[in-house]
């Protein structure tokens, strides 16, 4: 792993007012300048096993973060087919290989396995400063996966900058 790598929070939720209740408190977290930037979603399914992002976030254009770093681990966790939203579609394909690359296919697993447990979840990808504040992330989850990804947080934001670029 390496020592700037970036970290991926999953909670799984029963309900999807839970998972927005901890996205609003991951948000206070960052406006009170406990970390520099994240980008989080909330995610859910529907009757038909789609998935939905609920809410996304940006809350800065520091080091790049464009919102489309939870579509790239999305990207990986599911196929393109059931996504309902364009979540994924803005994502060039190098921020998924990024992730791909970061992660191994025990994580995919584990992540897929803990989203279809729930409801509801929050995804949040974070650089590492936001491992201080993991007790106050996801608090009302019922079950949490926290994973340091093996990709720089600074290549994925040089990667996230590109995309962006493209996106214009």
């Amino acid at each position: 792993m390496t020592e700037n790598g970036l970290y991926l929070y999953l909670g799984v939720y029963p309900n999807i007012e839970n998972a927005e209740a901890d996205f609003e408190d991951l948000a206070k977290l960052y406006s009170s300048g406990r970390f520099k930037t994240y980008d989080a979603a909330v995610v859910s399914k529907d009757a038909e096993g789609r998935i939905h992002v609920k809410k996304h976030e940006k809350p800065t254009q520091h080091a790049a973060w464009t919102g489309i770093g939870v579509g790239a681990v999305l990207g990986v966790l599911f196929p393109p087919s059931i996504i309902a939203t364009a979540a994924v579609g803005g994502v060039a394909g190098g921020l998924i290989g990024h992730v791909w690359k970061g992660m191994s296919r025990a994580d995919v697993k584990e992540l897929g396995e803990a989203l279809d447990a729930g409801e509801a979840a929050l995804l949040v990808v974070a650089p590492p400063e936001v491992e201080e504040q993991a007790e106050r992330l996801l608090s009302r989850s019922r079950q949490r996966v926290v994973k340091q990804l093996d990709v720089d947080h600074h290549q994925f934001a040089e990667a996230l900058a590109e995309a962006e670029k493209q996106q214009a």
